[in-house]
C-alpha cells in the first residue's frame, strides 16, 4: 500500500509539473499510466484524471493570479462556449455519429500543430495590428503578463474572438459528446485563433480546466469512479508538481515549451483521427 501510494505520488508530481506547464492538466499522463502501467480499469483512471485535472489548476492557478499571468476575463468568456458546448454534446449523445466529431476536430489539432511549427520557426511570439478586435477591446480582453525569461513587460492583443469563441464551442461539444479532456483546444483556441501568446494561454487553460472538471467531479464521485487509495495521493503529487510547474512555465523560453507542446498536440490530433476512421 505505502509503495503504491508512493509511486502514485511520484506519477502526479510529473503530471502536475507537465499539465502546468502545457496547459493541459495532466489528465493526458495520468490516465495512460493507470490503465496501461498499472492495469486500472478505465472507469477509476478516468474518475482520477479529473481530480488531476482539478489538482493541477488549483496548484498552478494561484501563482499564475498572484503574477498576473493569466488572461481572467478570456478564461471566464471562453468558459460560457465550453459550458453551453458540454451540455449540449451530453444532450445529443447517441443523436450523432461519434465519429464525425473524431475526424473533426483531430483535423483541427493537427492544423493548430502545423501552425505552432509555423510560428516556431517564425520566431515571433506576439504578434501586433494597427488596429484592434473591437469586440475583444469591448469585452477589454487585450492583457498583459511579465516575461521572466526575458525579463520585460510583454503587452498584446486578442484577435478574431468569434473564432476562438466557436472552437471552444465545439470543443465543449465533442467533451460532451465523447468524454474527451478539452485542455489542447483551448490552448487551441487562444494560441492558434485568438493569436494569444502561448504563456497565457497555457496559464488561462489551467484555470478553465480546473472549472469544466470541477463541474463533472459529483458526477464522477457519485457513481463510485474515485478511488480515494488512488486519487489522494495522486492530488498531493499533483499539488506540488503544479506549483513546480508554474514556476518553471514562466522562466521557460516560450520557444521551449512550443518544442514540448507540438508533439503532444499532434499525437491527440492523430489519435483522434485514428479513432475517427475506424469508427471507435
Amino acid at each position: 500500500m505505502i509503495q503504491t501510494m508512493l509511486i502514485m505520488m511520484g506519477v502526479g508530481l510529473f503530471a502536475g509539473i507537465a499539465g502546468a506547464i502545457l496547459g493541459l492538466g495532466g489528465g493526458i499522463i495520468i490516465t495512460p499510466v493507470l490503465t496501461l502501467m498499472m492495469g486500472l480499469d478505465i472507469k477509476y483512471a478516468i474518475g482520477a484524471s479529473i481530480i488531476a485535472v482539478i489538482a493541477t489548476s488549483s496548484g498552478s492557478t494561484i501563482a499564475y493570479l498572484r503574477d498576473d499571468v493569466l488572461n481572467l476575463r478570456v478564461a471566464m468568456f471562453l468558459e460560457i462556449a465550453t459550458t453551453i458546448g458540454g451540455i449540449s454534446g451530453a444532450l445529443l449523445t447517441g443523436v450523432l455519429d461519434p465519429k464525425y466529431l473524431y475526424l473533426l476536430f483531430g483535423a483541427l489539432l493537427v492544423f493548430s500543430g502545423w501552425n505552432m511549427w509555423r510560428k516556431l520557426r517564425r520566431g515571433q511570439e506576439v504578434l501586433s495590428n494597427v488596429k484592434p478586435d473591437p469586440i475583444a477591446t469591448k469585452l477589454k480582453l487585450n492583457g498583459s503578463y511579465f516575461d521572466k525569461n526575458e525579463f520585460k513587460q510583454v503587452d498584446y492583443q486578442v484577435e478574431d474572438v468569434p473564432q476562438g469563441f466557436l472552437v471552444m464551442l465545439g470543443a465543449g461539444l465533442a467533451s460532451g459528446m465523447l468524454g474527451i479532456g478539452s485542455g489542447a483546444f483551448k490552448v487551441t483556441a487562444m494560441d492558434t485563433f485568438m493569436k494569444m501568446p502561448l504563456k497565457p494561454s497555457s496559464a488561462t487553460s489551467n484555470l478553465m480546466m480546473g472549472v469544466t472538471a470541477a463541474a463533472s467531479a459529483t458526477v464522477y464521485f457519485f457513481n463510485g469512479s474515485i478511488l480515494p487509495n488512488i486519487a489522494v495521493p495522486l492530488a498531493l503529487g499533483i499539488l506540488v508538481g503544479a506549483v513546480i510547474g508554474s514556476r518553471v512555465m514562466q522562466v521557460l523560453p516560450a520557444r521551449v515549451i512550443r518544442i514540448i507542446f507540438i508533439p503532444v498536440i499532434l499525437f491527440i490530433g492523430l489519435q483522434m483521427l485514428y479513432k475517427g476512421i475506424i469508427g471507435g
